[in-house]
């Protein structure tokens, strides 16, 4: 190799943008504070979209910059990266941040160079980070020993974490937050002289709300804790609630929420901290939620590959109906579905592949106010034929064979999506009872009202596009439709001109391929009459054009939605 091969220049250049994008994360995020301090809910929401577009344009930046200054061809030789990870190494390993460093290069590798070069020789398939760090660790939780004054503790916790606006009314609210915090803990708690309470030290930000986040812990036992803060305009920032109960914790960190915003120092143990307090949470997961969505998505890769690495498991063809437009697959030991756009569509689809790429696209960008599925995109997965079912593979290759192609004795995925895997609402139904399909469905009207108000009409709103978590919450999974919902047009159907027009095939209105008409869901949406009647007593008003109307004119108006990840004592309308 020649000896003025530049491995460490461009060690360095690829390591420079990191700390670019890193700036930028920053800048971002540290204006937090100050749009919720403001009340700037629009702008929060732009803030949120701007910082995950920022790791792509930053990436293409610096891959635009490695192509001008090394010239020539050396920088696409492989054969030269083993040198350049090495002293990409020996850069990040005094960092605090260097498991998202590992990320940004194999983010420059793969825009560089085409997945057929990737090996951990190469790049970091697997971390070579240590679990545990030698550097000393910068404080980053508070705590605090109550000895018997829970209502003294409380107020300290407020003067450590204050704001520029004044509460609304402290005293009412710590008086509050005492008794929901006795409520939900049993009695021996409050009084042990080993409670102690620990909080993380930055405030972590997303939608219209701020968040404290912690634990409580004895000697013996411990409960995760999170306090809600809200500004409500006009008054001042208000203590919302306390949560202790680690189901309700977890889904305010769930996969179908936008990203948190903090000012994280050492985001791998921020991660541990919240995995002690989350333990079912996977650490993909945690990463996503902080912002950190690309280092998520690595994590995600090397869970899947120790998954299939140390498992029998095969991939098969998910549980539901038949997508008209994707197609998808599973692991039943590993939580998660892969999505694929089928070669051809059904007839009845007037999207066509880029209309869909760019649907799937939006989600990642938009406030999915805790009702839309996160999703990574990956390309060209290869995994050994022998992982696949016969079945499974053979249906892969049959509706996808641009997308799915066999190499021997190794199956490439050219383009997926991946998303949690759910119970499809249709099949959760079937078998639901009573009390279950009511509120199951009054959850699915829920969701179509919350995506609504955020500004997005599913589309295709049919029972099969939806699933049930394992809180029992109803979430929409399929993109291929969606649209802003002001861009569609709510009309009611014009009464018949003649009573022949009742009787005919044919509609005696124009309709536009924007139209959309309420009154037509109820048998568009359930066979089933039971449930038909019970979905209109639960959500009658979705029947409505004005209702639609409605929510358009408020978006229009520059309205935020307040949508709550959190039970709410005073707000049953708004149980997570």
């Amino acid at each position: 190799m020649p000896q003025h091969w530049p491995a460490a220049e461009i060690a360095q250049s690829i390591l420079q943008g990191f700390d670019d994008y890193r700036d930028g994360f920053r800048r971002i995020t540290d204006g937090a504070r100050a749009r919720f301090e403001q009340a700037q809910w629009q702008e929060a929401q732009q803030a949120s979209a701007q910082r995950i577009n920022l790791y792509e344009d930053k990436v293409n930046e610096v891959v635009e910059g490695l192509r001008q200054r090394f010239a020539g061809g050396q920088l696409l030789d492989v054969q030269h990266w083993p040198l350049i990870k090495s002293a990409y190494i020996t850069l990040i390993d005094p960092r605090f941040d260097d498991e998202l460093a590992e990320t940004w290069y194999n983010s420059i590798f793969c825009s560089l160079l085409s997945h057929d070069c990737i090996n951990d020789g190469n790049m970091f398939v697997h971390t070579t980070r240590p679990a545990l760090r030698s550097q000393p660790l910068l404080p980053q939780v508070r705590s605090y020993a109550p000895q018997g004054n829970l209502r003294g503790t409380l107020e300290q916790i407020f003067r450590d974490y204050p704001f520029d606006v004044a509460y609304d009314d402290l005293e009412r609210d710590l008086v509050k937050l005492e008794q929901v915090l006795r409520n939900n803990l049993p009695d021996w708690v409050c009084k042990d002289p080993q409670l102690t309470l620990e909080l993380v030290n930055p405030v972590l930000y997303r939608n219209k709300g701020a968040y404290l986040v912690g634990r409580l812990h004895t000697r013996d036992e411990r409960w995760p804790l999170v306090i809600p803060l809200i500004n409500v305009e006009g008054k001042g920032i208000q203590i919302d609630t306390i949560i202790t109960d680690e189901a309700e914790v977890s889904i305010i960190f769930s996969f179908t929420r936008s990203y948190f915003m903090a000012d994280i120092a050492i985001p791998a143990e921020f991660v541990a901290f919240l995995r002690r307090i989350m333990p079912g949470k996977h650490i993909a997961e945690l990463y996503t939620s902080i912002g950190f969505y690309k280092h998520g998505k690595s994590e995600f890769f090397r869970a899947l590959l120790n998954h299939l690495a140390g498992t029998d498991d095969r991939f098969v063809m998910a549980l539901g109906v038949r997508g008209m437009v994707m197609t998808v697959f599973t692991l039943p030991g590993f939580n998660t579905v892969f999505k694929i756009i089928k070669d051809r569509f059904s007839p009845s689809k007037t999207v066509d592949r880029n209309t869909v790429i760019d649907r799937y696209r939006l989600v990642k960008s938009v406030d999915r106010v805790g009702r839309m599925a996160d999703t990574q995109e990956f390309a060209d997965f290869r995994f050994p034929r022998s992982k696949f079912d016969p079945e499974c593979l053979a249906e892969l290759l049959e509706v996808a064979p641009s997308t799915v192609v066999e190499e021997g004795d190794m199956v490439r995925i050219r383009h997926c999506w991946t998303e949690r895997r759910m119970i499809p609402l249709n099949m959760y139904l079937e078998t639901a009872s009573e009390a279950q399909t009511r509120e199951a469905l009054y959850d699915y009207g829920m969701a179509i009202k919350q995506l609504a108000a955020a500004n997005i009409f599913p589309g295709d709103m049919l029972l099969k596009n939806f699933g049930v978590t394992r809180h029992g919450r109803v979430v929409f999974y399929d993109y291929d439709e969606i649209s802003y919902l002001t861009e569609v047009n709510f009309r009611r159907i014009p009464p018949p001109r003649y009573p022949e027009d009742e009787m005919s095939l044919e509609p005696w209105y124009s309709v536009a391929p924007n139209d959309v008409f309420p009154e037509e869901f109820p048998t568009f949406l359930f066979a089933d009459k039971a449930q038909r009647r019970l979905f209109a007593e639960l959500h009658g008003d979705l029947y409505q054009a004005s209702y639609w109307q409605g929510l358009q004119a408020a978006i229009r108006a520059g309205k935020v939605i307040d949508v709550f990840p959190y039970r709410r004592p005073d707000s049953p309308q708004n149980q997570p």
